[in-house]
């Protein structure tokens, strides 16, 4: 069978010619890369990833299919994914089909065989660009036209696009805690995390009211990862400053954030956030816990990020990024409010910050 051609164009002309695998067609959207070496399944369906199209820097991927467990959502979010090589065989006790059927059923674009290094060293030069790839338009003018039309991620609200429409419980037979979680776009292994902490969760759609989450009278709010802009989230901060400042209230709500959420709580709090070169996509980033000056090795998905400078003196920085020294965590000097920029419930890893869920448990506790 002769492979089928496909053309991906970058928002600045740059032209990469490859093959399509999986969905044959169109795709559109942000280009960014990720660094990790497995993960593949759990990358493309974290919700973080709606608009964006997934650059693997590792050469060879697919080569132990997808299965029913992995996945991080009910559906593929990223709008393609780019590799160098798309493997052809598959081998895994608990595979289930290949990541050219998996993609074929979800009618999501693949493209392989570029120079996926020279395409990450642009976009570490020159920043996430806008692209698109078709198999059915290869005029490289047209196709850089309908990529300059893609909507810029800066000032993007897609919170509302990802957010579960319906409430519903993930429940916890031994739970000690009832935690409402802020679906802005939350990854499954954050559930089951909380699950294993002993908490019950209720999953919340992103734009419901602080009235709403007081009356269920929860232990603890939890603020979930997401795609987009923060500051686009407007509703989500107006809801968290009511939360964190509530009035009439007997007591203050522990509050645990990740990935967006530690932004939307920044922006609560009067920080400022603003867009990254290239963002962090990987699992190999090193972070310096301050207090105990351990390294973690963590996993990240974002493109923003909190402001060094526009910390107000009762956030304190309790996490620092050490590849450029960026906020990874803060927390607030007297409410019992923290959050992080990475993802501690990491899968399929790694698993140095676990303990974040024990943190937020002693909070609630208290």
């Amino acid at each position: 069978m002769q492979p089928t051609h496909a053309t991906l164009v970058l928002e600045n002309g740059s032209v990469y010619k490859g093959v399509a695998f999986g969905h044959v067609g169109e795709a559109a959207g942000e280009v960014v890369f990720n660094t990790s070496h497995t993960g593949y399944q759990e990358i493309i369906t974290d919700p973080s990833y709606a608009g964006q199209m997934v650059v693997m820097t590792y050469p060879l991927i697919g080569n132990y299919g997808v299965n029913d467990t992995d996945g991080e959502s009910g559906k593929i979010w990223a709008s393609a994914l780019i590799v160098r090589e798309a493997s052809q065989i598959y081998s895994n006790f608990a595979a289930t089909e290949s990541l050219d059927d998996y993609l074929k059923g979800s009618k999501v674009m693949g493209l392989a065989g570029i120079d996926t290094r020279k395409l990450v060293r642009e976009i570490r030069e020159k920043g996430a660009m806008r692209g698109f790839i078709s198999t059915i338009d290869h005029n490289e003018q047209s196709l850089q036209e309908k990529a300059l039309q893609i909507p810029e991620m800066t000032g993007l609200d897609l919170v509302k696009e990802v957010s579960t429409p319906q409430r519903y419980t993930v429940d916890c037979p031994e739970a000690n805690y009832h935690v409402v979680a802020f679906d802005y776009g939350i990854k499954r292994n954050i559930l089951r995390m909380l699950q294993d902490a002993e908490c019950r969760v209720t999953v919340l759609n992103a734009k419901t009211s602080a009235a709403a989450v007081r009356e269920l009278n929860p232990d603890g709010v939890f603020l979930s990862n997401g795609p987009g802009d923060p500051f686009a989230v407007t509703y989500a901060v107006d809801t968290i400053k009511e939360l964190v400042r509530p009035k009439n209230a007997s007591r203050p709500l522990p509050v645990f954030g990740i990935c967006l959420g530690h932004q939307l709580l920044s922006l609560a709090f009067g920080a400022k956030t603003y867009k990254l070169k290239f963002g962090h996509h990987g699992s190999n980033h090193p972070v310096k816990h301050l207090s105990t000056q351990s390294i973690e090795i963590t996993s990240q998905n974002h493109g923003f990020a909190v402001e060094m400078g526009s910390l107000p003196e009762k956030l304190e920085l309790t996490h620092l990024n050490l590849y450029d020294n960026t906020v990874e965590g803060v927390r607030h000097r007297e409410l019992p409010c923290f959050s992080v920029q990475y993802h501690p419930e990491a899968a399929p890893g790694p698993h140095d910050s676990h303990y974040l869920f024990n943190l937020f448990t002693e909070m609630m506790n208290k």
